[in-house]
């Protein structure tokens, strides 16, 4: 083991610096606030398309959908993840953040949560049901795209103060490998930064002015590739902290070693190259853009696919590496060494698993022959909920329950595990139920971002509601798993004092050494910068053309 290794383990193994820990418990909290509100308009949405009940006080399903979509997909998860990398980031780089980086988090965190109340009222108000997509030419009230402007900027302040404080260490460490945390952190804040450089633009300079009045059309073709340019790597910004963890943190929970740093490392910087000019596989039923660039992105996509099975592999030599360790025989003999009854690993684990399935939906959903079977049904909605609803969302609980502990000083109970355990159980069979659902009644050609509907009474329609029902079953089920989580959160703020680790893993002895070149930055964001203006450059010229019409807004509610 290097130094910097033996560093990071002392470091992993220190009480949690109390400016630090204010700062991540936050974030956490309030992304389990949303989680909540969000969790309430989705079991909602989830038995209105069931048809199983009506709507009360003029509420719409489209406003529900609207709210489930960003208090889930954007707000819970973009807190949780900035929480989750500053925690890391302070662990692993000096054992406390620097007081400007310190600053720039709180000041992301201000404005993020503003953004977030802001665009929850017009949301509420009804002013807002544009999808959490905010497709044009659907408008909504300005100030909900100005709500979301500051979600944005304030997600910018907190990621430069990664960089900053990421930049110091390397500075003070010449010639050292950064830790790998860290050095996920920043591919992961870099990821986003870049990729919101699109909705930004669309936001600020299509969307804002068009919802004002400013201007009377908007270019729709032009908004959706600046959105999509931002979309789909915004699954990898989902994606990347559940790596971190099963890369860095599941290893030494099971008692292990990671398997190999380097290949860690090259893993993320692919992700980094290849998740971002890949927008147009969203937009193969799109007219305007021409098929070659449709190609070529779908290409792309397909890239991604590699460094993802990197990952399983590099994860599941490290379960047979420490089972092989721990006395494991035969070829499987070291699924039983796994610490199943540990709700650290057992929920990550299900993250893991339900991902095989997920990613093999991604492999459907990018390919240009099978999408035009799948693209506006539920099997869209059901993939979406396998990887960011389940394979994410359980990583984030299993990081919640020794993360809250490690941060405020507290025990992860007995209890607590069990809970924990029953909570993941829980909803693995309600995501059974409700994606499994959406999955099949998609192939039967039910289309997604529907309300309820007989398509007055048609008999395929009628056929699709047992799985319309289901999905409601499924979402109910859910719901009560949200609010268990709920309820674990508050009791891990109230267990029992004492000292919970910070579970950094250790690099295997026996792993290759990782090359200096994969921390020259200015060489990976050149590669970045190229692949997005070959995918990108010609397509959006010709978007931006004279001939390209723009689209008075629309407002269906």
């Amino acid at each position: 083991m290097n130094g910097t290794e033996t560093q990071s383990a002392r470091q992993a193994a220190a009480a949690f610096n109390s400016k630090d820990s204010k700062l991540v418990l936050a974030h956490i909290l309030f992304a389990f606030g949303a989680l909540l509100l969000g969790g309430i308009a989705g079991v909602l949405q989830g038995l209105v398309r069931g048809g199983m009940i009506k709507l009360p006080a003029g509420i719409g399903y489209y406003q529900l959908l609207t709210a489930h979509g960003v208090l889930m997909a954007l707000i819970f998860t973009t807190f949780f993840i900035i929480g989750f990398l500053y925690s890391g980031i302070s662990k692993t780089l000096g054992g406390e953040l620097l007081p400007l980086p310190r600053r720039l988090a709180w000041l992301g965190f201000g404005l993020m949560a503003g953004g977030t109340a802001l665009g929850t009222v017009f949301i509420l108000l009804n002013k807002a049901s544009v999808l959490y997509t905010f497709y044009a030419p659907l408008k909504a009230s300005p100030y909900f795209y100005i709500a979301l402007t500051m979600v944005v900027v304030g997600s910018w302040m907190s990621g430069f103060g990664i960089f900053i404080n990421y930049r110091y260490w390397k500075r003070t460490h010449k010639g050292q490998l950064s830790p790998l945390f860290s050095f996920m952190a920043v591919i992961t804040m870099l990821l986003w930064q870049v990729a919101t450089i699109g909705v930004a633009a669309e936001v600020l300079l299509q969307l804002i002015p068009w919802s004002f009045g400013w201007v009377d059309t908007v270019n729709v073709l032009l908004s959706r590739t600046l959105f999509w340019y931002f979309g789909h790597p915004l699954v990898y910004f989902w994606l990347l902290p559940a790596y971190i963890c099963w890369y860095t943190i599941i290893p030494k929970v099971i008692g292990g070693k990671i398997f190999s740093d380097a290949l860690a490392r090259l893993s993320f910087i692919l992700f980094l190259l290849f998740s971002i000019p890949v927008g147009f596989h969203h937009q193969l039923t799109e007219p305007g853009i021409s098929s070659f660039w449709k190609f070529l992105q779908v290409i792309l996509t397909f890239m991604v696919i590699v460094p993802s099975l990197m990952t399983a592999f590099s994860l599941f030599a490290t379960f047979e590496t420490t089972g092989r360790e721990k006395g494991a025989k035969g070829l499987f003999g070291w699924f039983k060494f796994l610490p199943w009854k540990d709700v650290r690993f057992f929920a990550p684990f299900m993250g893991m698993l339900i991902f095989i399935p997920a990613g093999a939906g991604g492999i459907i959903n990018a390919s240009n022959q099978m999408n035009q079977v799948v693209h506006n049904t539920l099997w869209v909605t059901g993939h979406f909920h396998l990887t960011v609803a389940t394979s994410v969302a359980l990583t984030f609980f299993g990081i919640t329950y020794w993360l809250i502990p490690a941060i405020t000083g507290r025990q992860l109970t007995q209890r607590l595990h069990k809970l924990g355990i029953w909570q993941t159980i829980l909803w693995c069979v309600g995501m059974f139920f409700m994606s499994g659902s959406m999955h099949t009644v998609g192939l039967l050609g039910s289309p997604r971002r529907t309300a309820y509907t007989t398509y007055e009474n048609h008999p395929d329609t009628v056929l699709w509601m047992p799985y319309h029902v289901a999905m409601a079953i499924g979402g109910m089920i859910l719901f009560v798993a949200v609010v268990m989580m709920i309820y674990n959160v508050v009791a891990l703020m109230r267990s029992p004092k004492g000292e919970t680790e910070y579970p950094i893993g250790e690099v295997r002895d026996a792993s290759e050494p990782t090359p200096k070149l994969f921390e020259r930055w200015g060489l990976w964001l050149g590669v970045t910068a190229v692949l997005i203006l070959v995918a990108y450059t010609i397509p959006v010229a010709q978007m931006m053309g004279g001939d390209t019409p723009g689209s008075i807004p629309f407002v269906t509610w």
